[in-house]
């Protein structure tokens, strides 16, 4: 059974990471395929999502959840909060009885360094730049502490987008975040200060999991 990574984070709110290993076959049996998706990958990442749903709390309604048309899964009755993401063989899964959540998986790659104006405040570039420099050479990407960094702050606003739920944000503008100003450890973990600027000024605190493979991010609030 390939459970990366689970963290019971309170009473009411859990955390988990799959690795994906198993046929279709292996979720279609515990969970059912909701959507019309045709790429066999991403049907496979859809379906590891809301199994751990289930796997996190066994008795998730997975046959009430709908998607709002801001493309946001959830349950009408709002019995459970919950948050998905998948990248590449991995999915996670943060699910809670009480409390708004959030959660983002990245893998990190070089790209983030080229596109990192476009989900950072301009001001935070300048200062991250400043401390450390956008550099790549002499290191592999899964240890490089810039790409480490962007990656982390990209997957925090994803995080905090997926929270918040109603769509329409800049990450540059209405999503900022302090980047960890430690040496990071991989495999590590900390924690970042956000904040949510769209509606108001909404202090936020993400903590974070930086595994060999991956980046993990999450939110949770009351």
């Amino acid at each position: 059974m390939p459970l990366f990574y689970q963290h019971n984070i309170n009473a009411t709110t859990k955390l988990g990471v799959w690795h994906i290993a198993e046929p279709e076959d292996f979720f279609l049996l515990k969970v059912p395929l909701q959507q019309n998706i045709r790429h066999p990958h991403k049907r496979l990442q859809h379906l590891a999502g809301r199994y751990l749903l289930r796997f996190l709390f066994p008795g998730f309604p997975n046959h009430l959840i709908e998607i709002a048309d801001t493309r946001k899964p959830y349950l009408p009755d709002d019995a459970f909060h919950f948050s998905i993401s998948h990248c590449g063989d991995y999915a996670a899964a943060i699910v809670s009885r009480s409390h708004r959540v959030g959660v983002d998986i990245e893998i990190p790659t070089t790209k983030i360094t080229r596109v990192r104006h476009k989900f950072l405040h301009p001001d935070d570039v300048v200062a991250l730049e400043k401390s450390s420099g956008i550099v790549s050479g002499g290191l592999p990407v899964a240890d490089n502490p810039v790409v480490r960094k962007l990656t982390l702050l990209w997957s925090g606003k994803e995080a905090i987008f997926k929270w918040y739920g109603n769509g329409e944000v800049s990450f540059s503008d209405h999503i900022r975040i302090k980047p960890p100003e430690a040496a990071l450890s991989i495999p590590g973990r900390g924690m970042m200060q956000g904040m949510f600027l769209k509606t108001g000024t909404r202090a936020l605190t993400l903590p974070f999991v930086n595994f060999n493979e991956l980046c993990l991010v999450w939110v949770v609030t009351e």
